[in-house]
């Protein structure tokens, strides 16, 4: 039962439902602008849910409303926002406290104002409430929909909530503002090392590729003597006590002269029950991993799934907002099918299919994909221009070798970069289990450390 917190509730706690303890709102405020109507700054959907707190600080959404409008919908300083409707049910009832307010800051569409009872209930309280999932739970069960999800207004004053004395609900909401200043600290902290440990893999990558000098020590094991005669291009020497070794700057090719570009994809003839297992261009994280395939008939498949992939090749994103979105492909299904947000590039014998997929991640190549990307929404690249940007090509010995030397120095980086991660999430899952047993009275939060 999901309302079995209720039972376990402290004495002198009480539960009562949500419409007894405050008045509350839905807000049928439009993003339009008529000039008929008031000027204000509009709170949305994407403002609550990405943020815990509201306060005039925050870039608004400029529109108009009638002065009906601002009377009711207009926010005041303690007020509670939730998510009334949403594309997921487990989106629905997620809070933001106003802490500030302004005159022209009014609540927007989708969204639902509650407006606590002082006398009964701490604003700060409810919101922590209603971060609670044991809590939230009842408004996102009570969502009604398929495909999108709405909470009707009467679910929001039938919710149940826990309610001890004022004085415990502001030793409550004073010890979860500590614990969750703590927490979220160590969480940026972890992300902040999540950018170092990849700004430190793109160096390692780029070095490797353009041929510096740092390198060649490593890739030669700092044990041979290499020369190059006048023929050659730019020469460093590297010393390692008494090793020496030369490494000479990579040139560069088009990459039209090194590898295909989108020579394979499928049809609109292609039988619409013929089974594909699908990559969308979200499926790759930043270290290369491609994630969970989809299946889908071919007539049902999203219309982006035309590009046919083959063992060793690469694909990199075209799209600059998934700039880092970049897989080598191993042994894939014969059917797998991945997004035209993708480029498929396959490399020819000259360019080591391994080297391939650093030599796509190095700095410069990136930059260039980046400055030849055109759009407004989603500015991407397209196919000719990708295939003109030059790579740093290496004789292929080199190429291999520089392959196997930054699969060694970057698997410790992908190591810690995925312990890191694991650690913010169990940070964040202690996030939410704190305030849930807080507000449920599982902690004696005057004793707690």
């Amino acid at each position: 039962m999901f309302l079995d917190w209720v039972e376990n509730l402290p004495d002198q706690w009480q539960a009562k439902p949500l419409r007894s303890l405050a008045s509350y709102a839905v807000s049928n405020v439009s993003k339009s602008v008529s000039p008929d109507e008031i000027p204000v700054r509009l709170c949305n959907y994407t403002d609550v849910y990405h943020n815990e707190f509201i306060d005039p600080g925050l870039d608004f959404m400029r529109a108009t409303a009638s002065e009906q409008e601002v009377e009711k919908f207009g926010l005041s300083a303690g007020d509670i926002i939730i998510t009334k409707d949403s594309e997921a049910w487990d989106d629905i009832g997620v809070p933001a406290l106003v802490r500030e307010t302004a005159n022209d800051l009014v609540c927007g569409y989708h969204l639902a104002i509650l407006r606590p009872d002082r006398k009964i209930i701490d604003s700060a309280f409810l919101f922590r409430c209603l971060q609670a999932k044991p809590v939230r739970l009842q408004l996102e069960l009570s969502a009604k929909g398929v495909t999108r999800f709405g909470l009707p207004k009467s679910e929001i004053g039938a919710m149940t909530l826990p309610v001890p004395p004022l004085s415990q609900q502001r030793a409550i909401t004073d010890y979860l503002d500590r614990e969750t200043e703590r927490l979220d600290a160590l969480v940026e902290a972890k992300e902040r090392l999540l950018v170092l440990l990849a700004e430190k893999r793109r160096a390692i990558i780029t070095r490797a590729v353009t041929g510096c000098p740092e390198c060649a020590v490593a890739l030669t094991g700092g044990d041979q003597r290499r020369t190059q005669g006048s023929g050659g291009g730019n020469r460093a020497s590297v010393r390692e006590g008494s090793s020496v070794s030369t490494v000479v700057s990579a040139p560069r090719r088009k990459l039209k002269y090194l590898a295909s570009i989108n020579d394979d994809s499928l049809g609109e003839d292609t039988d619409p029950d013929f089974e594909i297992r699908y990559v969308d261009i979200g499926n790759v994280d930043s270290t290369g991993n491609i994630g969970e395939l989809s299946n889908y008939s071919f007539g049902d498949a999203p219309i982006r799934a035309r590009r046919r992939v083959r063992d060793g090749d690469v694909i990199i994103s075209t799209v600059r907002t998934y700039l880092q979105a970049i897989a080598q492909v191993r042994n894939p299904p014969e059917n797998m099918i991945v997004s035209t947000g993708f480029a498929v590039v396959r490399p020819r014998p000259e360019f080591d299919v391994n080297y391939c997929k650093y030599a796509l991640r190095e700095k410069g190549f990136l930059a260039e994909v980046e400055k030849r990307s055109v759009g407004v929404n989603y500015p991407a690249i397209n196919a000719a221009d990708l295939a003109n940007i030059p790579v740093h090509i290496h004789p292929l010995h080199r190429q291999r070798a520089i392959a196997e030397y930054l699969d060694r120095e970057t698997v410790q980086l992908h190591k810690l970069a995925a312990e890191t991660r694991d650690t913010i999430a169990l940070l964040r899952e202690r996030r939410s289990a704190v305030i849930a047993a807080a507000v449920t009275g599982q902690i004696d939060v005057e004793h707690a450390s």
